[in-house]
């Protein structure tokens, strides 16, 4: 219990890096959150109320947020590609120069100072970490779209391609590497 409460209190010590009260740069800590999380979601995922799962807030707080974001011209709207009743939220190149100052950078500079193996070993733990979290107060789990149960591989080389089950749609490569908020864990 003891090694446990030291762990609790590192994490909370680094969460200092990126949870803040007011803003920094002109944005909360919840907005840099959703800056973070469009930056790297799925096309799945960028909607408002992928956002909200992800943020564990309303749609209505989710959207107040994507406002500021819209403001700023950090993100735009667009219409969605896989359902033309929605939208999708798209990071502008503004707001991928303004993630360069994130200031969330910091950490994750440390991390990659790391061994491998011990980055590949916090990853790990932190993931199985966060999946009781969110088994816990019954959330949706959001992880990396490659380690997703309905993420499918077929082929090799050139003909290797993906596509993911729940959509019935194909997926690119890259998308395999971002954060999907339909997520679920493979058993």
């Amino acid at each position: 219990m003891r090694m446990a409460n030291e762990i609790v209190q590192l994490l909370v010590q680094s969460a200092g890096s990126w949870l803040f009260e007011g803003n920094r740069s002109g944005l909360s800590d919840r907005e840099w959150m959703a800056l973070r999380f469009l930056a790297l979601a799925n096309r799945f995922s960028k909607t408002p109320t992928a956002l909200a799962s992800f943020l564990g807030t309303t749609r209505s707080a989710a959207s107040q947020i994507a406002a500021v974001l819209l403001e700023k011209r950090l993100v735009v709207r667009k219409p969605s590609a896989e359902d033309k009743r929605s939208i999708t939220l798209c990071i502008t190149r503004e707001g991928e120069k303004f993630l360069e100052r994130d200031p969330i950078n910091a950490l994750r500079d440390q991390l990659v100072a790391l061994e491998d193996s011990d980055r590949f070993r916090l990853r790990d733990t932190l993931r199985r970490v966060l999946v009781g979290l969110d088994v816990a107060e019954r959330r949706h789990h959001t992880d990396v779209c490659n380690q997703c149960m309905f993420l499918v591989e077929n082929g090799a080389g050139k003909d290797r391609h993906f596509k993911c089950r729940l959509f019935r749609k194909s997926i690119a490569e890259k998308e395999t590497a971002l954060l999907c908020t339909y997520f679920e864990a493979r058993s």
